[in-house]
């Protein structure tokens, strides 16, 4: 996974260094490479701390106070991932063109990518073991104290996973952020590839993109993760957590809570809806639609089973056997998800023509770009629900007789299922709503939900689009569905 994840970073470098570093430095120190440099730092550095915030925030009202019916709001608000960031930003700018500006991708991308904090840290919090904020509460610690000094650095694993792929996300995003009128690095390296068919120049930007803000990003996520440990081993059967009562505080925040679910859900399903309504009359096209969410389902099951099973030993590693080399590996996987998805395409089909040409144009090979842009989601949400899986529990097994596999079978899996289905379920919803490498790397004559809603809306034909937005949001509902199961068998509901 290593290799294969390096792929699209030695096709960057071998492309600049086709161009000669004097051509290369004329093209990197520019006004225009430093406006985009502004942009895309700016952009990314405000959502990640955007949803850093409001995730945490949501995950704690729902799993620590006494807030009705918490299922439901957990359900309500990872709803935002039923819904493509891109299909988000057709919502808001097709009902409020004024949206199309920094502080509007700002509230846009926010919106659309909180739950990627939200639900790791919400997991996180049902799994702590409730004496430490009793320990803490006991030695004199207040509510809010107890939060922040003994909570919070519990959750440091999922609130730091998740605000990393927030910030990929970002790196890579070009749908939404040009219908937005963003300019980042992903809208000009898309442009540039598109309209001047000028390789080396794109890929010199993939090149800064990749290496001042991808490995920023990776090596501060690591730093500030710490070399901790967060597995325990409780006594007795496992207790939840006593939650905060809310009293008079309970109608204002269920209306913030509604406001979040409105602004993030609420905007874009309307505006689907409305333009649904508005092309009803000019009749819809059934058998594209069909063909197009038989194709987004069946490559979406099959990256989400085959990315979580590849996903597996590299959390694994990163997690049980803590070296160099394995922080290496992990740190690898995440390497090409910052890179935008057409440049991991143009790398993949560069080396199935001059290596594996029988690849070229075929779904095994538009699966290997899945799992190359969607490994994070996997590694992410493993490795948290690994941190949290005592490893002293497999020396106990062994002690009674289990081999590694029977261990891993019945004493690990069962720990580790949450991550596990919600990893899937997180590269599910990618894969259905993936939109540039799929353009690039499908077979002919291939076309998912989120390829022909990109066709008829770059077009602005918004009316035909909304049918394909509509069944990408059916489409997502189940994967968002089983990421919060067991929030509500949590909550009894």
């Amino acid at each position: 996974m290593a290799l294969l994840a390096l792929l699209p970073l030695v096709y960057v470098v071998v492309d600049m260094v086709g161009i000669g570093w004097v051509e290369a430095r004329e093209l990197i120190f520019r006004a225009r490479v430093g406006e985009l440099l502004r942009n895309t730092v700016a952009l990314t550095t405000a959502a990640m701390l955007t949803s850093a915030a409001l995730g945490t925030t949501l995950a704690w009202v729902v799993e620590r106070t006494t807030i009705p019916a918490p299922g439901v709001w957990t359900a309500l608000l990872a709803a935002p991932l039923v819904v493509p960031a891109f299909v988000t930003s057709f919502g808001w700018v097709s009902l409020w063109p004024a949206v199309a500006s920094p502080w509007g991708a700002l509230l846009v991308v926010t919106l659309a990518y909180y739950p990627l904090v939200f639900l790791p840290v919400a997991a996180a919090l049902r799994g702590l073991d409730p004496a430490l904020e009793e320990t803490a509460e006991a030695f004199g610690l207040s509510g809010w104290a107890a939060f922040a000094r003994v909570v919070l650095p519990q959750l440091r694993p999922a609130l730091l996973g998740g605000s990393l792929l927030v910030g990929l996300h970002l790196l890579s995003e070009f749908g939404a952020l040009q219908l937005l009128r963003v300019d980042t690095f992903t809208t000009a390296i898309y442009e540039q590839y598109t309209a001047s068919f000028s390789g080396p120049a794109a890929s010199t930007l993939a090149a800064v993109l990749l290496l001042l803000l991808c490995l920023l990003l990776l090596v501060g996520e690591l730093r500030l993760r710490g070399l901790r440990r967060y597995a325990k081993v409780g006594g007795g059967s496992a207790r939840r957590a006593r939650r905060q009562p809310l009293g008079l505080a309970s109608a204002p925040v269920m209306m913030a809570l509604g406001g979040v679910v409105a602004l993030g859900l609420g905007v874009p399903l309307g505006s689907i809806v409305r333009w649904l309504v508005a092309g009803v009359p000019a009749g819809l096209p059934w058998g594209s639609l069909a063909g197009a969410a038989t194709t987004s389902v069946l490559l979406g099951a099959a990256a989400a089973v085959l990315i979580t099973a590849l996903a597996l030993p590299v959390a694994i590693l990163a997690v049980r056997y803590r070296s160099p080399l394995t922080s290496g590996i992990e740190r690898t996987t995440y390497l090409a998800n910052a890179l935008p998805g057409i440049v991991v395409a143009l790398a993949l089909v560069s080396v199935s023509l001059r290596v594996v040409e029988p690849l070229y144009q075929t779904t095994t090979l538009l699966l290997a770009a899945y799992a190359v842009l969607y490994l994070p989601r996997a590694v992410v949400t493993l490795r948290a629900a690994l941190a949290q899986a005592p490893p002293v529990l497999d020396d106990v097994a062994h002690t009674l007789g289990a081999g590694p596999w029977a261990t891993a079978w019945r004493v690990v899996r069962p720990l580790v299922a949450p991550g596990l289905r919600a990893g899937a379920a997180l590269v599910f919803l990618g894969v259905v709503t993936e939109l540039t490498a799929t353009l690039l790397l499908a077979p002919l004559g291939t076309n998912t939900l989120a390829t022909q809603f990109w066709a008829e809306s770059s077009q602005i034909e918004y009316a035909a689009a909304a049918p394909y937005a509509a069944l990408m949001v059916l489409i997502s509902a189940p994967a968002t569905f089983l990421l919060t199961r067991d929030a509500r068998r949590a909550s009894g509901l």
